[in-house]
């Protein structure tokens, strides 16, 4: 944080997604590197990647689940350390503000959507190959950075180790274009700066299009509003057939427009009656 000739250094807080997901990934990445080692001979590597890492060729034959799973994998350490520090210091704000939920969501919605645009990069044919991997959670950690320039655009961050402020609008616009320039470099060095477009690209349309309480969140309240219309067209569907069957019975009861009991006045009701009708 940089207020005006003070500069003090702070670390966010690990909060629980962000903590399972770099625990997640450096666990796998010891798992690739130590049985990678081991199991050399039988290709361990090798295995993870057709199984794990994102081959277009492959998801378009089924492997659909290579979508979230290649997120999981790292090419090297220093990928791994760029990438989980990038998440652990923008994510964390974010999560804190909008909820475990929605941010989980939005971090899945990014990978996913870094991993459909590489598909489509790679089928037509710039500068990618459908059989040719690609691992890392920089879909995710971009989609999470262009998130943080559009809401926290103003907020000073400190380049740590040089003695310099910037507003995160500013720095997150210089990294964007960076990725947009390697991306169409006739050698982008191996690095899918395509995934890292994909996953801010979608990380845009997230925060403008869609719900801001989240996908699940607007999914689960349409279910149970057609849930609760569904129980109310049969409770006047009900009400119907009972004022029938009481009408043939030389009976008569009411009910309102959304099915429930009408409680007759005071003076139709013999004896005097009950005060109180139907609870519903």
């Amino acid at each position: 944080m940089y207020s005006g000739k003070t500069i003090s250094l702070s670390f966010p807080p690990f909060t629980p997604w962000v903590k399972r997901i770099v625990i997640a990934c450096t666990g796998i990445y010891l798992v690739q590197v130590v049985m990678g080692t081991l199991a050399r001979n039988v290709g361990f590597g090798d295995f993870l990647l057709r199984n794990f890492g994102l081959i277009p060729s492959f998801v378009t034959h089924g492997y659909v689940w290579q979508l979230v799973t290649y997120s999981f994998l790292h090419g090297g350490l220093w990928h791994l350390l760029t990438n989980m520090l990038t998440l652990w210091m923008f994510g964390s704000q974010e999560e804190q503000d909008w909820g475990s939920r929605r941010f989980l969501e939005f971090y899945l919605f990014c990978v996913v959507g870094a991993a459909l645009v590489t598909i489509g990069v790679a089928y037509l044919g710039w500068g990618m190959d459908p059989s040719v991997p690609t691992v890392g959670a920089s879909g995710g950690i971009y989609g999470l950075l262009i998130a943080f320039g559009m809401l926290y655009g103003d907020r000073e961050l400190f380049l740590f180790p040089l003695p310099v402020a910037i507003e995160a609008k500013y720095l997150v616009a210089i990294l964007m274009f960076i990725v947009l320039i390697s991306a169409f470099q006739p050698s982008q060095g191996g690095v899918a700066n395509f995934a890292h477009l994909g996953g801010a690209l979608f990380g845009f349309l997230y925060l403008k299009l869609l719900p801001k309480r989240g996908i699940s969140f607007a999914t689960t309240e349409k279910y149970f509003g057609l849930r609760n219309s569904y129980y109310r067209w049969k409770r006047k569907k009900a009400a119907k057939k009972f004022e029938v069957y009481m009408r043939d019975h030389d009976r008569k009861v009411t009910f309102d427009e959304h099915g429930n009991y009408v409680p007759p006045d005071e003076n139709d009701k013999p004896n005097g009656g009950s005060k109180s009708g139907w609870v519903n």
